[in-house]
């Protein structure tokens, strides 16, 4: 048997899992064994209900702080690229036996890859998690706020300032104001060549500097279990927008009751800590909360972070949507905020806020400071969305 032969029939030992179900009677080296339990740790948990993983065989007994899944956790990032740990740690957490192992000991949680599908099961066991893990779960959240925040936040300012110096661009300035670099620019056809100069038909101007917000930004966003990444990404972003100054910014959290997370946005770490996450959905309460909190329509942006599956009055709950967006209000709504792709939603209501012109689509984090660059703007979103390449909804 040639070499390629037997990495051939190595790789098809690994895929059958062995014992009873291996026919390939391939001896696997000590590096390929060893690989071989990792996984087999994990994707044989569901059939053989138990992780011994690095166990001596017969022994019995399961000690109380798990050594066998701090080991694993050790021995997958020997093995694999960090990519496919962290799926793996994923998988692994869908198991409530094995989320308990790898969350309610602070050593093994330490050991843990800190990434945003951690974050949201932390999220997600909220007051299960035990005294003895707070602090170092909360360490968990820190680091991953701390990364995203790297990674999105210059963007996002960068984006939504430049969105709001071209939105306050004054076209009637007065003589101080003006921004002589841009009129000369825009009125170059005004050219008169018997006079040597231009004649400024339109007048650009800075603007003036205000206290006052530009734009209004209320995100929207649904709790319930499913929305776990989106509701960190919408966090880290609600943030991120609170410090701009010409945004107001408000962060409000629903299932079948209203939590207004405004005055946590200065530190996100606390207010992920802050959500509650699972039970009903009530879209039309929250609207109703949103829509007494909205002073100027035409200047404010509502990001609607759901599935759309409602659990309270959904008659209601379009009939509210279409005020707002008849309103004057920037009605938008993100079927999820994550890199995952579309969730499973509700169709016929996705079909029916498309219909009164609001966009629906799922979007990228890369994705969310050019739609709110474009929404500041008042470009058509849904023109956006196509020149993006995002499929539209409904």
């Amino acid at each position: 048997m040639n070499n390629d032969e037997l990495e051939i029939l190595e790789k098809w030992r690994l895929i059958l899992g062995g014992d009873e179900a291996d026919g390939t009677e391939v001896k696997l080296s000590d590096q390929m064994d060893g690989l071989d339990q990792t996984l087999s740790a994990l994707y044989e948990f569901e059939r053989t209900k138990s992780f011994d993983y690095g166990a001596e065989k017969g022994a019995g007994g399961q000690d109380k702080s798990n050594p066998g899944v701090a080991r694993w956790l050790g021995d997958i990032r020997k093995y694999f690229p960090n990519s496919v740990v962290q799926v793996m740690q994923n998988d692994a957490l869908k198991y409530p036996d094995l989320q308990k192992k790898l969350i309610f000991e602070p050593e093994i949680l330490e050991q843990a890859e800190a990434d945003i599908h951690l974050v949201a099961t932390l999220m997600q066991l909220g007051k299960l998690i035990p005294a003895k893990t707070k602090d170092t779960a909360k360490r968990v959240v820190q680091k991953v706020v701390d990364e995203l925040m790297a990674k999105l936040e210059q963007k996002t300012v960068s984006a939504l300032s430049g969105a709001l110096n071209k939105s306050a661009k004054k076209f009637h300035p007065r003589y101080n104001e003006i921004n002589w670099d841009a009129t000369i620019r825009k009125n170059l056809k005004h050219y008169q060549p018997d006079y040597k100069t231009i004649i400024p038909e339109v007048r650009i101007g800075y603007g003036r500097k205000s206290k006052r917000s530009l734009k209004d930004i209320v995100l929207c966003i649904d709790q319930s279990g499913s929305m776990g990444t989106s509701i960190v990404y919408s966090g880290i972003f609600g943030a991120v927008m609170a410090s701009v100054p010409t945004v107001k910014t408000k962060m409000v959290l629903f299932d079948t009751d209203v939590a207004d997370l405004t005055e946590d946005l200065k530190d996100p770490v606390d207010l992920l800590f802050g959500v509650q996450m699972g039970g009903g959905t009530d879209i039309n309460l929250a609207l109703k909360y949103c829509q007494e909190l909205i002073t100027k329509a035409d200047d404010t942006i509502l990001v609607l972070i759901t599935d759309l599956y409602e659990g309270g009055n959904a008659k209601e709950m379009l009939k509210r949507a279409r005020d707002m967006i008849e309103s004057g209000i920037q009605f938008i709504c993100l079927l999820a905020l994550n890199d995952e792709g579309s969730p499973s939603y509700d169709s016929n209501m996705a079909s029916k806020l498309s219909q009164m012109g609001a966009p629906v689509f799922a979007c990228t984090p890369d994705q969310f400071p050019d739609l709110m660059a474009a929404a500041i703007q008042k470009q058509d979103l849904k023109q956006w969305a196509g020149e993006h390449e995002i499929v539209l909804k409904g």
